[in-house]
């Protein structure tokens, strides 16, 4: 498996209650660009719309070599998942404060897929919670190698 992108901002926003692999609709010029790493899931999210799930607001970039057609590099991706896990999804996903958010996007057996994490939504005190324990965890690393 070999990763494209991570949202590691998604890990510090949001606690992460559930994920599903989800396939991606793509056009060959955007799987050229994904494979050149040229893709952003930063700001990124997921809908539920006519009972399909939808990629939102995530930038891949055009490629460079493309002249015929130019197409939006923030345009609306439909993600391939099955009957079932959109309807979990989804059902758990209308309820207050829970978001779907794309955690990371990575080839498996040259297909591109994406990650899909049902999230709830970190408060401050959370925030400053999961910055002490990511602290603690470098200072021991740091003791840990210094007496190696």
């Amino acid at each position: 498996m070999q990763i494209i992108a991570d949202n590691k901002k998604a890990r510090f926003e949001y606690f992460v209650l559930d994920s599903v692999e989800a396939g991606l609709v793509l056009r060959g010029f955007e799987v050229k660009s994904i494979r050149l790493g040229q893709v952003s899931l930063g700001e990124s999210f997921c809908l539920l719309h006519d009972n399909e799930m939808w990629l939102k607001n995530c930038h891949i970039a055009p490629y460079k070599m493309e002249t015929i057609t130019k197409i939006d590099a923030r345009r609306d991706r439909k993600l391939l998942m099955h009957r079932n896990e959109i309807n979990k999804l989804g059902g758990k996903a209308r309820e207050k404060g829970y978001t779907l958010v794309p955690l990371k996007m990575y080839f498996k057996d040259g297909r591109v897929k994406l990650e899909v994490g049902l999230c709830r939504g970190k408060q401050l005190h959370d925030k400053r919670d999961t910055i002490k324990d990511r602290d603690n965890k470098r200072a021991v690393e740091r003791e840990i190698a210094r007496y190696k």
